[in-house]
């Protein structure tokens, strides 16, 4: 009866750790299949990031499993059940990674290029968020920042007083860096949001942002915005 429970948990084990490995190749652009290896090409993801220590120590076991198998269902390594529950749950997180709306920052304010400086800011005022899509004839064409603020008020303070009559959102677009941003649809898991901003750190390109919407297009409402920050934020350590 022993012997068949540790088989069961040992196949159980094997069977976790090749959908991994089947993930990470997936995941990974390498030229290589090491688990390993894609392990730590895999590092721009948090999830495997997170993981990282627990997967090169699963790979140890599971080559004791298997290159020290003595026969069919008898396996002289013996995974505990803790070992294999943890590495299923791991297995689960990487094979169904959650909708980036899990992470975003939800109930999106936006404003139309053509309101009121002055109305704006008070508005903002009453929330805690630093970014707001910015509209023009119903397309989003950026995104307007407390920094951008900022850097707006330093060249039209006179003495210790900021005019804000008569200015609107617009006006601000030309202080904010030209950073871009990227529209996707609510659908987009978080590994592949991850991939967006990769893709643009490759071409040395600073992303402001993604913005979710229904389909992914510039002229729907934003549902919500991901930002560098809240990937660094994801917990997987959580249990």
């Amino acid at each position: 009866m022993e012997t068949t429970t540790t088989a069961i948990l040992s196949e159980r084990f094997e069977a976790a750790f090749n959908q991994i490995h089947e993930q990470l190749k997936k995941l990974v652009s390498a030229r290589t299949d090491r688990f390993t290896s894609l392990v730590r090409f895999g590092m721009r993801h948090k999830a495997v990031e997170t993981f990282e220590d627990e997967l090169i120590q699963f790979a140890k076991l599971r080559n004791a499993i298997v290159h020290e198998k003595i026969s069919p269902g008898y396996y002289i390594a013996e995974p505990h059940q803790e070992v294999v529950e943890r590495i299923e749950k791991i297995a689960g997180i990487l094979l169904k990674p959650n909708y980036a709306m899990s992470i975003a920052t939800k109930n999106v304010i936006w404003f139309d290029g053509e309101d009121s400086l002055e109305g704006v800011i008070h508005e903002m005022k009453q929330c805690t968020y630093s970014q707001f899509p910015v509209y023009k004839d119903g397309l989003c064409v950026g995104l307007l920042t407390t920094r951008g603020i900022v850097n707006w008020m330093a060249e039209h303070i006179a003495g210790s007083v900021v005019n804000l009559h008569n200015f609107q959102v617009k006006d601000i677009l030309d202080y904010e860096k030209t950073r871009p941003i990227s529209h996707v649809p609510k659908s987009i898991n978080i590994f592949e949001v991850e991939e967006i901003f990769e893709e643009h750190h490759q071409k040395k390109l600073e992303l402001e942002a993604v913005i979710i919407t229904e389909n992914g297009l510039p002229h729907e409402t934003p549902l919500g915005i991901v930002t560098a920050w809240d990937l660094i934020e994801i917990d997987y350590t959580v249990d």
